[in-house]
């Protein structure tokens, strides 16, 4: 079974940066598009950014130019490195991956941007 282990969340006041980390544990075969999203409270999880293998990236209209999203395939890890953090990005982020035709999630990770 796979799992999937977030890093780097936090608080962190407007303006700043982080960067958050995920990788798989367990079994990895035909590890294709891996992905962010996030779910601020009282709202619905959306896609915050996603990169395939090959490494194509798309990203949401919030956190273009902000955002950047990149992947080492000999890891396994995909980064989301966060910049001009806004108080509107607070919520848990959570990492997304797709090996064949299984959709895994990670925990989730909190992070708080203060104003």
């Amino acid at each position: 079974q796979v799992q999937l282990v977030e890093s780097g969340g936090g608080l962190v006041q407007a303006g700043g940066s982080l960067r958050l980390s995920c990788a798989p544990s367990g079994s990895i075969f035909r590890l294709n598009a891996m992905g962010w999203y996030r779910q601020a409270p009282g709202k619905q999880r959306e896609l915050v950014a996603v990169i395939t293998s090959g490494g194509s990236r798309n990203y949401a209209d919030s956190v273009k130019d902000r955002f950047t999203i990149s992947r080492d395939n000999a890891k396994n890890t995909v980064y989301l490195q966060m910049n001009s953090l806004k108080p509107e990005d607070t919520g848990v982020y959570y990492c997304n991956a797709i090996m064949g035709f299984s959709i895994n999630w990670g925990q989730g990770t909190q992070v708080t941007v203060s104003s």
